[in-house]
């Protein structure tokens, strides 16, 4: 791969964007590289949790100012491809049927919010600097807008979306975007920490549990709603990994997905 790095141990498979040099924006390579890595990930039986973190000073700084550059002139035809790639790349990742954690440090721009807000869990170092900065420059965070409104609240959205001001680790906990901020010393070890609980969770509840997330949240809670509910939970506990967790829990042993330490 000529802009990831993958690497996997105890069932954690992280994926790095590795463009320090360009603080890891990306282009449209960058996209169709990562929307594949992560088709074949959601494949792999073995990899359990998926981090996305970056190399470099910059988590992910957004798009690529060479590919702006190159964009400047497309037709409306051409931008409606190219946007398309990046929402489908933000639809896989989302839809991803392993959990997911974005490992956020440094500056996290644009696209990159769009990346953290895709994510299931975030983790930030204190010194994370976030901006929307579309409206600076003209534009709109509209592809990224579905995940990044569901991540921070519609309230916080106004504020950050229309004004393109920069907010801290501290802010961006306050109003919900991540989940926790540590001190960046201790970000691998907090992430570390968050995937093994992952990992000790049965992968088939974890898939089924996200697309009861993605099939409840933000729905109006009807009878077609309810029923959804009342067969997810009869059809998890007459499957084999449903019936091997409650029994390990009645036996008081450990129940055969967890991997060896």
């Amino acid at each position: 791969m000529k802009h990831l790095l993958l690497s996997t141990a105890g069932g954690v498979t992280t994926v790095t964007l590795n463009r320090p040099e360009m603080r890891n924006a990306f282009n449209d390579e960058v996209i169709t590289e990562m929307t594949a890595v992560l088709h074949e990930l959601g494949k792999r039986p073995e990899v359990r949790c998926v981090v996305l973190a970056g190399n470099g000073p910059a988590f992910c700084a957004g798009a690529d100012l060479n590919w702006m550059k190159s964009i400047a002139n497309y037709t409306r035809e051409q931008n409606l491809e190219d946007a398309g790639a990046l929402a489908r790349m933000l639809e896989v990742l989302h839809r991803l049927p392993k959990p997911t954690i974005a490992r956020v440090h440094g500056d996290t721009y644009a696209g990159g919010m769009g990346l953290v807000s895709a994510c299931d869990v975030a983790i930030a170092a204190d010194t994370v600097n976030f901006c929307l900065s579309e409206t600076r420059l003209g534009l709109i965070p509209a592809t990224i807008s579905p995940y990044v409104i569901r991540a921070m609240g519609a309230r916080a959205a106004h504020r950050w979306f229309l004004s393109a001001e920069r907010f801290d680790a501290a802010e961006a906990h306050r109003i919900g975007f991540v989940h926790e901020v540590v001190p960046a010393a201790q970000l691998d070890a907090k992430v570390a920490e968050i995937a093994q609980a992952l990992v000790n969770c049965g992968p088939e509840a974890v898939k089924a549990c996200k697309e009861l997330l993605h099939d409840v949240a933000g729905h109006p809670i009807t009878a077609g709603l309810i029923q959804r509910t009342v067969d997810g939970i009869a059809d998890i506990r007459v499957s084999d990994e449903g019936r091997e967790g409650v029994r390990s829990f009645l036996e008081k042993r450990k129940p055969n997905w967890l991997l060896p330490q």
